[in-house]
């Protein structure tokens, strides 16, 4: 008898995982036999159940049965084999891009088949694209299961993941040892869950009367005990690693600032506004933490527009008046620079220099900017650049990262390991103009302190949204050239789906050059990301001033930039961004207290996704409902920027929907975190490496 291999073997151990197949697996994070079956199906199909083809309609997932009437070969700008099968209640067309001589010949003329797939409305009536299928004499006994449908990536198809899966499962069966269970019998009992070996063999191999509504992810109403017993093991486990994170915070010792209120006082007398009550309240946070000789990790997040700028810059206040330095770092040039021309303007007649740092600093220039750094330096803002290893600090105090979510978190970690040095850690602050949300917050970020900024300044005006259909752009260009003529200020955003920084510029350059020639008597601007620096500030500049009517801009100035006379905007085929990024882009009008409008254009016809995506931005202004909204559509990976890490990548969990779970938590840690070989057990099983990132 051969011996199966153990669920802690590599993949490469299975039958059928080559080189390649091992490659691509691990795309996915899957390197073991145990990842496997935790590597869940995302939907169910159940294909017991023949539908005639008469009956079938548009967007029918079904099974049907019959005789092929005609098999052809066309050629169009590729070739496609187009099958067409009857059963006497009407005719289907199965339609294959990629096929194979063989594969051609075996769909000959009157041979029975039964095919499985999504029913189209093609040009010759209903068809199906790719479907799976099975002819007469190749049928084996039926599955006793409803057929699972596995999250892929290419060169990776659901015949090799059933194979797969497959002998997962039983080598799962054959032995309990492999994989403990791990939650008390009495918890699993008290919530009426399921063991978690129980729970796997179902998620993988669901019986045939199960309810698919209640199990296909993609459902909204998806709810299952088998998935909400692996739910709760994943959320615990990041739970108990996320207490781990904080006793060892609570380890670290960081430099105690007590404040100088005169630089303080300073500081407010040259501001041109007071305060709003949100930004005294998180001030006064932060000012508390600061003092704590414990290193302070704060989340500062609010809405665009609400003002963390000016707090970020009085946090800096105790730490330099110490004589610490302060280090700022922002994702992009553009919003780097916003930061860099608010703290001269704020800190210099204070009697503070700012030295500036980005990766188009060269040359002397940059090694100048590295000796000041050195020498002591107190407030340094940058890009990426102050990440480098050649960025040196004499003493860093605070390091604050706006839009940290655009930051992988090794290089978030890079900049405060930086300040280690002279063994204290410094002071974070983290701010986001992109509002997290509670569920996503209570979870990801369970080991920071978190200040919410609700209030917007004053004199604030709500943004008006539409969406609408490219083919009335003419009226876009006239409704914007109205504007423009009667003293306002506009934006006309150019998206593309490439991540092509050469690509945007080009459709930015054609957008710019086209409303020029539609609009001769208005002056048109253009910013992209391939600009030099000087030209982009000059053109910013241009624009601050009213010089520029209308500008036209790629989505570099998604964050940063602020216009209060810029009341109007276009977003160009806005289907093509997310949530988070509309509403970003959205926040750059709405400034002053002009009305301010925001078009969103987009091609017709639109995707599930996207047409929610419009009408949510068209219904609220609330960015904080947008987040949500954001989280259930994208998943906490990309809406946190962990994707590229492994941390936060809830192989189960869904933060979106699970918020009756995640409330359970912390109690349930209470009873298990003093077991510290459960707690080791739990968190390796569900976040391995992942730890250390989380806490970034």
């Amino acid at each position: 008898m051969v011996k199966l291999p153990e669920l802690a073997d590599p993949v490469r151990s299975l039958r059928g995982v080559g080189p390649r197949m091992q490659e691509g697996l691990a795309k996915l994070a899957i390197e073991k036999i145990t990842d496997l079956l935790f590597h869940l199906p995302m939907r169910y199909e159940d294909r017991s159940q023949k539908k005639a083809i008469g009956e079938c309609h548009p967007g029918d997932r079904t099974l049907i049965e019959g005789v092929i009437e005609s098999s052809s070969i066309v050629r169009h700008r590729r070739a496609m084999l187009l099958v067409v099968i009857s059963d006497g209640s009407g005719l289907m067309t199965l339609r294959f891009f990629n096929f194979h001589a063989a594969q051609a010949r075996s769909l000959s003329r009157g041979a029975s088949l039964q095919a499985f797939g999504e029913v189209r409305a093609g040009a010759r009536g209903l068809e199906m694209i790719h479907p799976s299928y099975q002819r007469e004499h190749d049928k084996s006994e039926k599955d006793p299961f409803l057929t699972p449908v596995y999250p892929s990536t290419e060169g990776i198809g659901q015949a090799s993941w059933m194979n797969l899966t497959t002998q997962a499962i039983k080598i799962l069966q054959q032995s309990d040892k492999e994989l403990p269970e791990l939650l008390p019998q009495k918890l699993l009992q008290q919530l009426k869950l399921p063991s978690l070996k129980s729970a796997l063999l179902l998620l993988h191999r669901p019986p045939l009367d199960s309810d698919l509504a209640n199990l296909n992810r993609e459902n909204e109403s998806f709810q299952h005990p088998a998935r909400d017993r692996l739910a709760l093991e994943e959320l615990l486990a990041h739970h108990l690693s996320m207490r781990r994170i904080q006793q060892l915070q609570q380890q670290r010792l960081a430099p105690s600032f007590a404040g100088d209120k005169q630089l303080k006082s300073q500081f407010l007398k040259q501001l041109p506004f007071q305060l709003t009550g949100a930004q005294q309240r998180v001030c006064g946070e932060i000012e508390a933490d600061l003092k704590l000789q414990q290193p302070m990790m704060r989340l500062l997040q609010g809405d665009v527009g609400c003002g963390k700028t000016v707090v970020a810059a009085i946090s800096a206040l105790p730490v330099i008046a110490a004589g610490y330095q302060v280090a700022i770092t922002a994702p992009t040039e553009l919003l780097a620079e916003q930061h860099r021309d608010y703290f001269n303007a704020t800190f210099r007649p204070l009697g503070f220099e700012i030295v500036w740092l980005s990766s188009r600093v060269t040359g002397k220039s940059r090694e100048k900017a590295l000796q000041e750094i050195v020498g002591g330096a107190a407030i340094v803002i940058g890009t990426h650049a102050l990440m480098q290893k050649t960025v040196k600090f004499k003493q860093l105090g605070l390091v604050i990262i706006d839009e940290q979510h655009r930051f992988g978190v090794h290089q978030r970690l890079a900049l405060r390991e930086k300040g280690q040095a002279l063994g204290k850690w410094p002071h974070q602050l983290i701010m986001t103009a992109t509002p997290i949300p509670r569920t996503l917050a209570m979870t990801a970020y369970a080991g920071l302190q978190v200040s919410v900024i609700y209030e917007l300044p004053p004199g604030r005006s709500p943004v008006t949204t539409v969406a609408i259909d490219q083919q009335r752009r003419e009226q876009v260009i006239a409704r914007i050239a109205s504007a423009c003529r009667q003293g306002r200020q506009a934006y006309w955003v150019c998206t593309l789906i490439e991540e092509s920084e050469l690509l945007e510029a080009q459709a930015a350059e054609n957008t710019a050059q086209h409303l020029q020639v539609e609009l001769p008597d208005l002056c048109v601007g253009l910013v992209h990301g391939r600009m030099k620096p000087k030209e982009k500030s000059q053109i910013m500049e241009r624009f601050r001033q009213g010089e520029i009517q209308l500008l036209v801009a790629t989505t570099v100035i998604e964050v940063g930039v602020d216009v209060p006379n810029a009341s109007l905007m276009v977003i160009d085929n806005a289907e093509r961004l997310g949530l988070s990024q509309l509403h970003q882009l959205r926040g750059r009008i709405g400034r002053g207290s002009e009305k301010s409008s925001c078009v969103l254009l987009y091609l017709s016809p639109l995707s599930a996704n996207a047409r929610v995506r419009l009408e949510v931005m068209r219904d609220t202004n609330d960015g904080f409902v947008i987040a949500e909204k954001d989280l259930q559509l994208r998943g906490p990976g990309e809406v946190l920027g962990t994707r590229q890490t492994g941390a936060l990548q809830f192989r189960i969990a869904e933060l979106s929907r699970d918020a009756a779970l995640i409330h359970r938590i912390p109690t349930l840690a209470d009873k298990l975190v003093a077991d510290k070989q459960l707690s080791d057990a739990l968190i390796s099983r569900w976040l391995g490496n992942a730890e250390r990132y989380i806490e970034a």
